[in-house]
């Protein structure tokens, strides 16, 4: 089969996932705390190791492929709305959650009190504290810059709150909570928390639109060089092949 044939596949399946990723993205635009994940592509050389390629082979048989999605980690834009358990982190660093799959990473600072008594995000799991979950009884609660949180005075406990080294893989695991490996992890030293306020989501809703037109008229195009082999192909298998057998 013509090598132009799966250059064009595997072209349009990089491109179709890449337009998930955009479209992901702008659909986040308004989710706190969500960070944007951009494509990252590798070129993939088709095995034909009992045939030695030329430099020509070699560059027709390179196909592109979705290698990977990379979270964008820059800050988002802080935004006050005057709830005093809406946090957010000035900074490089992360919530720490407490999930039934394990602990996981979170911007989304939209914190409530649960009905017994504990810190909790919006989809009801345990923010941790540097003693474990942090129980809240009473009100009004204050938010240190440090993350320690006082309720009439009285110290409840302090926000975790870790940092990775640049290049850790932080992988996006839906609903703004993010993992990345144990081992890497630190504390956010430089990292501060500002009460009453939310960080927007980092997605920048104008390159984002381009993006999206970009990856769809690139995607369109591979689709028409899918139906021209296909019409070629058939053109072979309809005049060509008949002939052959009757030569033979």
């Amino acid at each position: 089969m013509d090598s132009g044939f799966y250059a064009a596949c595997t072209a349009l399946l990089a491109r179709s996932q890449g337009l998930d990723l955009v479209a992901n993205n702008l659909a986040n635009t308004s989710t706190p705390g969500y960070r944007a994940e951009h494509s990252v592509f590798r070129s993939m050389l088709a095995n034909f190791s009992a045939l030695p390629l030329s430099n020509l082979n070699q560059a027709v048989n390179n196909y592109s492929v979705l290698g990977s999605s990379q979270v964008d980690l820059s800050q988002g834009t802080l935004e006050h709305t005057g709830n005093e358990l809406d946090l957010g982190i000035r900074g490089s660093g992360f919530f720490v959650v407490q999930t039934a799959g394990g602990q996981v990473f979170t911007r989304n600072g939209n914190f409530h009190v649960s009905a017994d008594g504990k810190l909790v995000t919006s989809a009801g799991d345990a923010v941790i504290g540097d003693r474990g979950p942090i129980q809240i009884v009473g009100s009004p609660a204050t938010v240190s810059p440090d993350g320690t949180i006082s309720v009439n005075g009285a110290v409840a406990g302090k926000l975790k709150m870790v940092d990775f080294p640049p290049g850790t893989p932080v992988e996006s695991l839906g609903k703004t909570y993010y993992s990345a490996p144990a081992a890497s992890m630190t504390s956010a030293s430089q990292a501060t928390v500002q009460q009453g306020v939310l960080e927007a989501s980092n997605v920048n809703p104008i390159t984002s639109a381009v993006e999206l037109i970009t990856v769809q008229r690139y995607a369109e195009l591979m689709q028409r060089a899918l139906s021209l082999f296909h019409t070629d192909m058939n053109q072979v298998a309809t005049q060509e092949l008949p002939k052959v057998s009757s030569n033979g």
